[in-house]
């Protein structure tokens, strides 16, 4: 299905939260009739780049109206990398408002139909599971997103959750069976695995970051891993499908090829 991308403005409707003075966001709707369901995609530590967009276009070849704020627009990755991370971690802070400026202008957007997820991979996985309990999102999917202290709190009226993780990921040993547990003890509906062969980033279908640090990253386990990858997708794509489609499917999604 072919897709089309637009850098959107959304000074305003963050700026108006308490969000950032500065904040764009790059749109992607699938070509042809609307309206669909709409979902805005929280980026990893790396920032806005070219796998982060991919994602985002195989959301919108799968038939959702996709909108990916860019939460280091206000100063840029370096600048804003460690108060971003923070508040991933913490609950609080501007991101949440920029993410909530996102999930408003889908909202508002005539080709959407009002029922919105959110994703979110690496830090955008914490940002996507504590948006999952602030009430305004269908569904929600964390991918490889550490979790916050009080768990239990933060989840307390989430929306439903698919989450992925890598069992080899050695920065977030045991964090799949303890969001489990915690969605287990809410009674929030919930999909999560733990993929014994992948480490983080395996959803990436592509190596990221400085070509300089790539080497040390694989030594950490952070590389695509395309066969957990497949899975992943599937679950999710079906996961949105239940949660977000009146009709209970996506419209043709394309398996990613990494």
């Amino acid at each position: 299905m072919p897709t089309t991308t637009t850098t959107v403005d959304l000074t305003g409707l963050s700026a108006a939260r308490g969000g950032s003075r500065r904040l764009t966001g790059h749109l992607t709707r699938p070509d042809g009739p609307g309206p669909w369901p709409g979902v805005v995609v929280v980026h990893e530590a790396l920032g806005v780049n070219d796998v982060m967009h991919r994602q985002t276009g195989r959301l919108a070849r799968a038939g959702y109206v996709v909108l990916m704020p860019d939460l280091f627009t206000d100063g840029g990755t370096i600048r804003c990398l460690v108060p971003t991370y923070r508040a991933a971690l913490s609950g609080q802070g501007r991101a949440f408002h920029d993410i909530e400026a996102a999930r408003t202008r889908l909202a508002q957007d005539p080709d959407c139909t009002g029922r919105i997820g959110v994703i979110g991979f690496c830090m955008g996985g914490s940002f996507a599971l504590l948006a999952a309990g602030g009430g305004g999102f269908d569904a929600a999917s964390v991918n490889y997103g550490r979790l916050p202290r009080e768990l239990d709190q933060a989840l307390a009226g989430s929306c439903p959750v698919v989450a992925s993780y890598g069992a080899r990921d050695r920065t977030l040993k045991g964090e799949a069976p303890k969001l489990e547990a915690s969605l287990d003890r809410l009674g929030i509906v919930h999909d999560v695995e733990e993929y014994p062969e992948a480490g983080h980033s395996f959803l990436n279908d592509a190596e990221a970051g400085p070509r300089a640090l790539r080497p040390l990253m694989r030594v950490a386990g952070i590389k695509p891993h395309p066969e957990s990858a497949v899975d992943a997708w599937r679950r999710i794509d079906s996961f949105f499908a239940t949660h977000l489609t009146a009709e209970g499917q996506v419209r043709g999604p394309e398996m990613p090829t990494g």
